[in-house]
């Protein structure tokens, strides 16, 4: 998590300008992160897979003090060959890593800053016998940032923090400070997958992704009310289906 530094506004200075003086030490770009890095709770061997796993599973020099003049990752590299696909916000990564396993042709990128929940996916890495993951713990637009034009084929945001209240739905993934980069790294014809069990995050996802540059796919109602077939059914899904919300499953094409 990276340290900010502000500048302290001079006398007669309004907020607003002294915001703008607003820089990270390394240059970065102010960009306001509303969530959790890390929670209570975390256990010594969770620890120790941040530790001892994480290192040799980045993505590569995503953050602005490592990799300053955002410099695009090496995707070859990481990946050879191979498609690669992006989820945005993996939770637990149950979902992520059934995918790896189930396509060990791919390779994929998870970005969670959640720091629990990254170590709960390298606790089922160690598990797994998937080798086609590589880890971003921290702000997916970052990550954007040194992602190259065009390298993503597949896109993932399952079960996105809602943000209920009417305030605060500018700070939801489905905004343009978001999709926008997400749109210039997505190849031509790539899939954008959005499940959500929140009706107004539908419609505020039926109504941004699309201004975006992004096509909806849905022909019948059972393509927005059945999964995938390749879906696995992640915690925050049973949760909701457990205290009563119906789950939305939405498949966009990057135009």
């Amino acid at each position: 998590m990276c340290a900010w530094e502000q500048v302290d506004p001079r006398p007669g200075w309004g907020y607003a300008r002294a915001m703008s003086e607003t820089r990270h030490k390394s240059g970065a770009p102010w960009r306001n992160f509303y969530g959790r890095f890390k929670a209570k709770g975390l256990r010594g061997s969770q620890q120790a897979y941040l530790d001892e796993d994480l290192p040799h599973l980045s993505s590569g020099p995503v953050d602005w003090e490592e990799n300053p003049d955002r410099t695009p990752l090496d995707l070859a590299a990481l990946f050879g060959e191979r498609d690669v696909w992006l989820e945005v916000g993996f939770g637990g990564g149950e979902h992520l890593v059934h995918q790896a396993e189930a396509n060990p042709d791919v390779g994929l990128i998870g970005c969670e800053p959640f720091i629990n929940g990254v170590a709960m996916l390298l606790g089922k890495l160690r598990q797994s016998d998937a080798t086609n993951v590589r880890v971003h713990p921290g702000d997916a637009r970052d990550l954007f940032d040194v992602l190259p034009d065009g390298s993503i084929s597949k896109a993932f945001l399952l079960y996105p923090d809602p943000w209920p209240k009417a305030r605060h739905h500018r700070r939801r993934f489905v905004t343009p400070e978001h999709l926008e980069p997400l749109h210039r790294v997505l190849k031509p014809g790539a899939e954008f997958r959005v499940a959500t069990d929140i009706p107004d995050y539908v419609r505020q996802t039926l109504e941004e992704v699309p201004k975006a540059g992004f096509d909806w796919l849905a022909e019948r109602p059972g393509d927005w009310r059945e999964p995938w077939d390749d879906w696995l059914s992640t915690r925050y899904e049973q949760k909701a289906l457990r205290e009563g919300r119906v789950p939305h499953y939405l498949t966009f094409r990057r135009v």
